[in-house]
């Protein structure tokens, strides 16, 4: 009973630790999934080769994935450093500011409707410890909450989301490259990428906290209008430049 119990609570964490990225997961694959399709429905719609279709949308899938990811990272990295810096100041002037910081507590809590005498015994507590002091300092006064993720997982969720769903609207490309004869490309790749813009859609709505309808539906649209503009994009270059 007790490594059964054991069991589900090392599930939960596993599940819990990874639930943490499903955002930069999310965001990730659908921006993965409709730059590429994109690549795809411009390549199809100016008459490229399969080959070319193929190497396109690869150098697209690894170039842009590879970016976005170092912009997570490097985003989430900025926050994680802006607030421990902003941290440091909090610090040095609780120790070298303390009674202009102790007023600043006690107008926080006056704001919030606290009055003598127990607005002075709130102050009082807070200030008899400096790290709590200046948690309160942070949160209310600044308006910053340390970021539990990791930079790096925020960068690496993003790149593997990218690339997962990202692959779906080649997939069939690369399987006639492969001789695998497929009738019809482009369709079963618009139908293999609507199936990806719908599990990512709902993944959207579990982050956002919409009905899932509304996630699936903003996806396709925002997945279907991107690849008319390159598909007709495409095929515009095309008569031209022949």
């Amino acid at each position: 009973m007790e490594k059964s119990e054991e069991f589900i609570h090392q599930e939960s964490s596993f599940l819990g630790k990874h639930q943490n990225y499903l955002s930069e997961f999310v965001y990730g694959g659908i921006d993965g999934s409709i730059t590429t399709f994109a690549v795809v429905a411009g390549a199809v719609g100016a008459g490229l080769d399969n080959a070319i279709i193929i190497i396109l949308g690869f150098a697209n899938l690894f170039a842009d994935g590879f970016s976005m990811s170092i912009g997570a990272y490097m985003s989430a990295k900025s926050e994680k450093q802006n607030f421990h810096k902003q941290k440091a100041i909090e610090y040095w002037e609780v120790d070298n500011m303390p009674e202009t910081e102790r007023e600043e507590i006690r107008d926080i809590y006056r704001e919030k409707g606290f009055e003598d005498p127990l607005l002075s015994q709130v102050v009082e507590v807070i200030t008899k410890d400096k790290d709590r002091w200046v948690d309160v300092m942070m949160k209310y006064e600044l308006g910053l909450i340390e970021e539990e993720k990791s930079p790096f997982q925020t960068g690496l969720y993003t790149f593997i989301s990218f690339l997962i769903i990202g692959l779906i609207p080649l997939l069939v490309f690369v399987a006639d490259y492969l001789n695998i004869e497929v009738n019809n490309k482009f369709l079963w790749s618009s139908v293999m990428t609507g199936i990806g813009f719908i599990i990512i859609g709902f993944l959207k709505s579990k982050v956002t906290n919409n009905s899932i309808i509304k996630g699936i539906s903003e996806t396709l649209l925002l997945g279907a209008l991107a690849a008319l503009v390159a598909y007709f994009v495409g095929d515009f270059l095309e008569h031209i430049i022949k």
